[in-house]
């Protein structure tokens, strides 16, 4: 399957809404979710206190959720109300706008090292990079930090870039965010086959089932590689929040498409062990 566009994808989401509200969709405490994909950036902070937060993520049955801020102090106010929900992830970017330098400023690394000392975090991420921008000396610092610490990267980048960023260290655990946003399942089925420390999370990939209806090459996908796939949502703007609840619904509709140990292991059980440092 071919690149989804933003606003094809964003119709198949409307769809699949509609579809799963004419069906009733699935209790929230039928299929837990560890969402992997979520910020609580300075943005939603004058629209969500972190309790208003907590009380989105009891209605969406998120059991856990992997948070990352820009800036951190996002994450960290999330973390202090609920510790045992919150998996905090560390973003390279100190304010909005670093995106797309944060791999050249080698003030990045020192900065990391700083908020990594109270050891809460479980990764490094969620960052953008692209193509050959994962060869940057920075980048290569901030995967040596993470082989280090024993954290993962969870990286938004391209299937180049993915590529790159794997091959830093046989021992290097990277979550490939949005499964490449626009690579196909073909694309994705190279990757998982070629490097065995690549994890893929879904948070936007609305072609994984459009209408509903599970796609039948991401469906043999899942199945070949039932321990390497996580869901998630991407709060990247506050208007997502509000939609958090329809899109677990959503996921959940498809998720019972599938045999129930594989559906279990991608809503949370494959989450949980990368939390875990495994």
């Amino acid at each position: 399957m071919g690149a989804v566009t933003g606003r094809s994808r964003a119709s198949s989401w409307a769809l699949t809404l509609v579809v799963v509200a004419l069906a009733g969709g699935a209790p929230a405490d039928e299929l837990p979710i560890v969402d992997t994909h979520l910020h609580y950036s300075r943005n939603a902070w004058d629209q969500y206190a972190p309790g208003a937060i907590v009380a989105l993520l009891d209605r969406a049955g998120i059991r856990r959720a992997f948070v990352s801020s820009t800036p951190d102090d996002g994450t960290l106010r999330l973390h202090q109300a609920a510790p045992d929900r919150i998996v905090p992830v560390l973003r390279p970017y100190r304010e909005a706008g670093e995106l797309g330098s944060w791999h050249r400023d080698p003030s990045v690394v020192g900065y990391l090292e700083g908020r990594l000392k109270p050891g809460i975090y479980r990764g490094i991420g969620e960052f953008h990079l692209s193509g050959e921008d994962a060869r940057s000396a920075v980048v290569r610092q901030v995967a040596a930090l993470a082989r280090r610490h024993g954290l993962f990267l969870h990286c938004h980048c391209d299937a180049e870039a993915a590529e790159i960023l794997v091959g830093l260290g046989a021992d290097l655990r990277v979550l490939w965010a949005h499964a490449g946003m626009s690579s196909g399942p073909d694309v994705v089925a190279r990757l998982l086959a070629r490097h065995p420390a690549l994890t893929v999370e879904l948070a936007l990939r609305s072609d994984v089932a459009p209408g509903g209806r599970l796609d039948p090459a991401w469906r043999v996908l899942f199945l070949r590689y039932p321990d390497r796939f996580m869901v998630g949502t991407d709060t990247w703007i506050p208007s997502r929040w509000a939609e958090l609840q329809g899109v677990q619904e959503a996921t959940r509709a498809w998720l019972r498409q599938l045999p129930a140990d594989v559906a279990a292991r991608i809503a949370s059980g494959n989450a949980e062990r990368l939390a875990a440092g495994h």
